[in-house]
Parts: structure tokens; sequence; C-alpha cells
């Protein structure tokens, strides 16, 4: 079996000054993030354990545990940095302190004090003098503006008052505090440094790849977000933009910022990141037109993201037409979201209803029609869409009755991939459409309880139903209302079969300031907030209920039962018309 990682604890010194080593934080990094608030908790705990109350500080016993380093080396020889960053980047800012304040004093032991902190700051030739030209940590992250500024403070000792970086920031703070304790204790002043470097100690953990390096950070970490997938594939995106020159590179770390805004705003995965999201709705594109090149079968057994996009060597990130690609995918979800005028309100209500789905796959599934059928203005055309769209919305409520899991959700879909990237009608292997009887059976037994994402999506589905329904305010909060309210059944028992309370029958949308004044009452009572009062109250969006509040003054369990069968019989029709019944 390869050997997978090696571990060994080292002190500051022993790591920085081991002439074999020189830390790379890769393009796929996050930019430096500690503050003066971080230093400065860092700076108090080492002083504390430096120069203890308690002991008499040992030099061959007493250690101090900062945490773990964890690298792998890359094809360059360079130990690149997975975890560790934020450490290794403060350090050298304290050490680069630590060596200015050294070398405007004059004290004993100056110059052995100076070698060790200088070895561990630059790189050395075979005698062991220093050279100030190269450094041992070099930063190449591709959304770091700043990382100018920490070259400089290394090569130079200086933080210019116009540099407004953390790197600058945190150095002045590391200044300030050297000075403080070289005025306060000066008798001590020559130890602090040394003991630093040779009593702090850290634990780095050197993998064999970037893969198994990345799986030991998810497991291990417990302080930050781990990477993400995305930011792996945006390094593959930056190196191709680095190749066309500098005006190219900085255009491409504006627009990436750019799209992790517009996925920020849109995207609200499960787990991962918002920009992995658009990452694996892309990928429902990127898999079937890969097969169809190579005219392959398409698996109904996905790989990871980072297992599919890392084929090739990340062949897929190797133009640029897959970075417009994304763009293009995250303007789509985008104009979805703020309901542009592109689409039809009937569109707009479909996408309403998809967007109560138990089951993110709908998103990836409209994502490879889109991305398919689109044309030059990046438009659909609206009968085919909204056909699709109705057989996926079809799909994933007769699932989600059927409670079939997410797994079996995505089957159907996946041998009909081929299909939707041509264009052609969904039309779904018989194995996936139940028999008509057993489905209804299912459908009566079927506890539509509020907690079940089925539930609002059957609801908003019904309330759509009603070609006249408009669709509610962007932002607004709908609840689920009991029109025979639990309350009262709490305080009277009315109901024969209590049950029949969270039957769909008795449920709809409304919003959710009426909702919490109007959720004691009969119906009588009710009808000021459904309908509003024509002053100061206003009415409820909900169509369905304004006409229930016009024409009842009561709302029975008789009420309730026809009410459920006009739902049900309404959505078996549904299912019908949409060929998913044998």
């Amino acid at each position: 079996m390869a050997k997978q990682l090696n571990a060994e604890q080292k002190t500051i010194s022993q790591i920085f000054t081991d002439p074999k080593i020189k830390f790379l934080i890769p393009d796929y990094q996050r930019s430096y993030s500690w503050e003066r608030e971080q230093c400065g908790t860092l700076w108090d705990d080492i002083c504390s354990f430096a120069f203890p109350l308690d002991h008499t500080f040992d030099a061959d016993s007493d250690r101090y545990f900062l945490g773990t380093i964890l690298t792998f080396q890359n094809s360059t020889r360079e130990s690149e940095v997975i975890d560790g960053q934020q450490r290794l980047i403060t350090f050298l800012l304290m050490l680069r302190a630590f060596y200015q304040a050294f070398e405007n004093i004059q004290c004993k032991n100056k110059e052995n004090i100076l070698a060790s902190i200088g070895q561990c700051i630059w790189k050395t030739d075979e005698f062991r003098n220093i050279d100030k030209t190269s450094v041992k940590l070099n930063s190449e992250v591709a959304s770091d503006e700043d990382v100018a500024e920490f070259k400089k403070i290394l090569a130079t000792g200086e933080a210019t008052p116009g540099d407004k970086s953390n790197y600058a920031e945190n150095y002045r703070y590391f200044k300030e505090a050297i000075e403080e304790f070289k005025k306060d204790y000066p008798e001590n002043f020559s130890y602090l440094p040394m003991r630093i470097l040779n009593n702090c100690i850290l634990l780095p953990i050197e993998a064999d790849g970037q893969n198994t390096a990345l799986r030991i950070f998810t497991t291990l970490n417990d302080r930050g977000m781990p990477l993400s997938d995305a930011d792996i594939f945006k390094a593959q995106f930056y190196k191709i933009f680095s190749r066309e020159g500098k005006q190219s590179k900085e255009k491409f770390v504006r627009r990436w910022k750019d799209l992790n805004e517009l996925c920020d705003k849109n995207f609200h995965p499960r787990k991962g990141t918002p920009v992995d999201d658009l990452f694996m709705r892309y990928m429902y594109y990127a898999k079937t037109k890969r097969a169809i090149k190579a005219d392959k079968r398409i698996s109904d057994t996905f790989s990871n993201m980072r297992d599919f996009y890392s084929e090739g060597s990340y062949e897929i990130f190797q133009s640029e037409e897959s970075f417009e690609d994304l763009v293009t995918l995250a303007n789509f979800w985008d104009d979805v979201a703020e309901r542009n005028e592109k689409f039809s309100s009937r569109v707009l209500k479909k996408f309403y209803i998809l967007d109560c789905s138990p089951y993110s796959v709908w998103s990836n599934v409209v994502s490879l029609y889109f991305m398919s059928n689109r044309d030059s203005e990046n438009n659909l055309e609206e009968e085919k869409f909204c056909a699709f769209l109705d057989k996926v919305t079809a799909m994933i409520l007769m699932n989600a009755i059927s409670e079939s899991g997410t797994q079996n959700i995505r089957r159907p879909f996946v041998l009909e991939f081929k299909d939707i990237f041509h264009g052609e009608p969904l039309e779904f292997d018989t194995q996936f459409k139940p028999q008509e009887k057993i489905f209804c059976r299912r459908l009566t037994d079927m506890r539509f309880s509020n907690n079940k994402k089925v539930t609002r999506m059957m609801l908003t589905w019904w309330l759509f139903r009603d070609g006249a329904q408009e669709l509610p305010p962007l932002g607004m909060d709908l609840h689920i209302e009991h029109i025979f309210a639990k309350k009262r059944q709490e305080l009277h028992n009315e109901l024969r079969n209590p049950e029949a309370l969270e039957f769909l029958g008795n449920k709809s949308l409304l919003e959710k300031t009426i909702n919490i004044r109007a959720s004691d009452y009969r119906i009588v009572d009710k009808k000021i907030y459904y309908l509003g009062d024509g002053k100061s109250k206003t009415g409820t969006f909900n169509l369905e209920l304004q006409r229930l509040a016009k024409t009842h003054d009561d709302f029975t369990e008789e009420d309730i039962l026809e009410r459920n069968e006009e739902i049900f019989n309404a959505f078996i029709d549904y299912l019908r018309e949409n060929d998913l019944l044998v």
C-alpha cells in the first residue's frame, strides 16, 4: 500500500530552516484573513508560554503546540499548503518584525539571533548565508490583490502608511508589540524570539498528493471552512487566463468575484458552497456533452465533482469556453430569481413550484436543458420549456409522495439526459411509472404534515392551477395555513376524524403576517384577514382563500374532505396529462 502521509512534530526553527523546504500558498487558496485580534491572541499566548508565572522556563522540555501544517509536494518540489496558510504567513510576519527590531539595536548574541531568524525567512546557501532575494514562502493566491504588500514587507521590513492589507496591519501590530515588550522587559528580550523558534512546535503533515491532502483536511479541520471544490477549479481557470497576460488575469479575478457574489445571492445548497452548486449544475451539462461526443452511455452513478472535473488533468477548464458557460448559467439563474421579463409569468410560476422541491436534482436537470437548448440570445422556446418544466414537476411530486428517495429520483432523469440535450420531450421509461390504482392509494394514505417539503410543493402547485393567480411579491414569506384552525380543534374537538386537520384539503399558503393574526379563528372571523377591510388591512394574494371568504361563513369537516378530493383528483389528472401513470 502506498504511503499516504508523513507526520512528526517540529519546532518553528526546524520547519523553516529546512534547506529543502519552500512553501507555496497555491492559487486556489483563499486570501490571508487574520486580523489584529487573532494576532493579539497568538502573541499573548506565546508570551505567557515563554515567560511563565508558575515555574521557571525549561528550554529542554517546555513545548507550546500551535497546530498542524498540511502540505503535499507538487510537481515543482514545492510544499503546497492545504492547511496552515494563516499560521505560516503570520509567523513570517512576526519573525520579520523581530528581525527588523534586532537589526536596529545592540545586544548580546545579536548576530546569532539575526542568523536564526533570517534562516527561517529566507533561503540560505551551503554556508548558511541568507539570500534576502529568496523567501521561504511564496503566495500565488488568485484572489489576493494584497500579496505584493506581503512580499514587500519580507523584502524591506517596512509597511508604509498607504499599505492597508491584513499583511501590513498585522506586521505593524507585531512591531508595536515587540517594541512594547522590549521596553517593559529589556533583560528578557533576547530570549523571546529564540523560545518562539526553538520551543513552539507545529505538526507538519506531508501527504502523497493533493487529493489525499484535501481528504485529510476535510477530516481533520474543525477551525474554519475547508477548501471547496470551486477553490480548486478556480485555480485551473486562473492558470489559463494568466497565460494571456496581466490584464487578462486581473479581468478574470474581477469576473470570478462577480460570479461568487451572484452565486451567494441565488444558490443556497444543503452542502458545499454556492459556487460549488453552480459547478454541480454545470456538471450535468458537461457530463452529457462529453458522453455524446464520445458516443458513450451516461451512467446513472455519478462520480463526485472533483473526480469528474479533474479528468484529463482538468481538461474541461483548459479553455475559456467553460468559464463563459458558467457565467451564462449563473446569469440564467439570476434572471429566474429576479423574475426577469424575458420569462413569462407562466414560466415563473413553474419555477416557483419547483423551488419548493424536496430534491435539488431539478435545478441540475433544468440547467442541462437551458445550456443545451438556448438560442444565440440565451432564450428558450416557451411552449417546449413549459412542457419540460411540467414534466419535471410531475415526476418530482410523484416520487416525493411515493417517498422513493433522492437516488431514485435521479435515475429516471439520467436516462433522459441525451434527449434533454437534443431538445426532445421527456418520455420517462415505464419502469418509473407507477400503476394508477397503487399510486392513488398511496396518495390517499399520505400524511401531509407541515414539516414535509412535499406538502408545501403540493400546495404551491395547487395554488397556481388557477391561471389567474399571480405570483407573490419577491421576498414574501408564506406560511402553511390551517383553514380549519388547529386551536379551534384543540378547544372544541369538532372534527370526527382529527386527522382531517392535517389533510391537504385543510391547508393553503398565506402570508406570514396574515397567518399569525388569522390562525386561531373561524372563517367568519378570518374574512377580514383574507379579504382586507379596504382601509388599513390588506387581504391575501391567495385567490382561493379570497373566494372561500366570500362564499363561506364556516369551513367544516365536509369542506375539508371535498377540497381534499378536488386537489387529489386534479393531481391525478396532472400525472395523466404528463403520461406518468400506467
